[in-house]
């Protein structure tokens, strides 16, 4: 459900997480092919061939979730954005942190206003800023 990509978020650099989330939707882009894929998830074809072919950090949560979705296994992709969400916030939670908190120790250039927004789904939340802020929550959760 992409928070569980990798076992240990918080001993990995938010790069080294978000290439996780990405293998993660590589194995579904294998099974079912690229252009199946691109069909139907509703991603751009041109963005599910770069996701194929290396890394696409601006790739938004929703397009990864339609994407992982296509995984017969999985839920539909709303349910994953919103376990995703409920992941994050009970992570925010368990380690008493605001998204002032977050926003000031993720290298995003956020505010956060919008560290909250994204959380929320009020605003497009990318694979690289997912990868952030779950990483500082994870690390944060482990001391």
């Amino acid at each position: 459900m992409l928070y569980d990509a990798a076992e240990e978020p918080a001993t990995l650099t938010p790069e080294a997480l978000r290439e996780a989330y990405e293998a993660q939707l590589r194995a579904v882009l294998t099974d079912v092919g690229v252009e199946t894929a691109a069909a139907e998830s509703g991603v751009d074809v041109d963005t599910v061939e770069a996701l194929a072919d290396g890394t696409v950090p601006d790739l938004s949560v929703a397009d990864a979730a339609a994407i992982l979705a296509l995984d017969e296994a999985r839920p539909d992709a709303e349910a994953i954005v919103l376990e995703l969400r409920d992941h994050l916030l009970m992570a925010m939670t368990t380690g008493v942190v605001d998204v002032d908190t977050i926003a000031a120790n993720v290298d995003l250039g956020l505010s956060g206003q919008e560290v909250q927004q994204a959380l929320e789904g009020r605003t497009t939340m990318t694979l690289e800023q997912l990868a952030a802020i779950q990483q500082f929550l994870a690390e944060r959760n482990e001391r």
